[in-house]
């Protein structure tokens, strides 16, 4: 049995070799019908995992409508995101919530896991604030002008995982146009 340690200075010294200097402060926005669907097969205790090697994800939300089952409200707060329910538009919600972390100086890197074309204008704003910004598209159906405005892109397909490199899709295209 391992010994355990006791005493108010004996766990100030375990915290503070926790402490990591220089990893990022990541929110996490999900639009959640968008991407939590059986066909996409999105894991999200992956996406943290994968984050977590990155940063710190100080905030998590999954934003959900008001039709999402009570397992799958279970199933989020039980991966440690914060379900969030919305009797109206998602979007609207999303991207409202999006921008608080635009303004948010305890974040610096907004993720966001989604396909849909309706948060560029979010990331564009984020990165006019100095945010760097994380898209965790979903295919089929990712768009492009989302892939075109993130910093960095993951492509979730058939619960896998790639990044998007963009000089690698330039020399793709290239072959393309140089052997027709």
């Amino acid at each position: 049995m391992q010994n355990v340690k006791t005493g108010f200075g004996s766990i100030v010294k375990y915290l503070s070799t926790k402490k990591e200097t220089d990893r990022r402060r990541i929110g996490l926005l999900v639009d959640g019908p968008n991407v939590l669907r059986k066909e996409f097969n999105v894991n999200l205790e992956e996406i943290r995992d994968v984050l977590k090697e990155y940063g710190n994800v100080k905030i998590g939300r999954v934003f959900l409508n008001q039709y999402a089952s009570d397992k799958l409200v279970e199933a989020i707060e039980n991966n440690g995101f914060e379900p969030i329910i919305c009797s109206s538009d998602v979007d609207v919600r999303l991207a409202v919530e999006g921008m608080e972390l635009v303004y948010n100086p305890t974040i610096d890197t907004i993720a966001l896991v989604t396909r849909d074309a309706d948060f560029k204008p979010l990331l564009s704003k984020a990165n006019e604030h100095g945010k760097e910004t994380i898209i965790f598209g979903v295919e089929p159906g990712f768009s492009t002008a989302l892939r075109n405005s993130s910093d960095y892109v993951v492509i979730l397909n058939n619960n896998q995982m790639n990044y998007y490199d963009e000089e690698e899709a330039e020399n793709i295209k290239q072959k393309r146009f140089t052997s027709t």
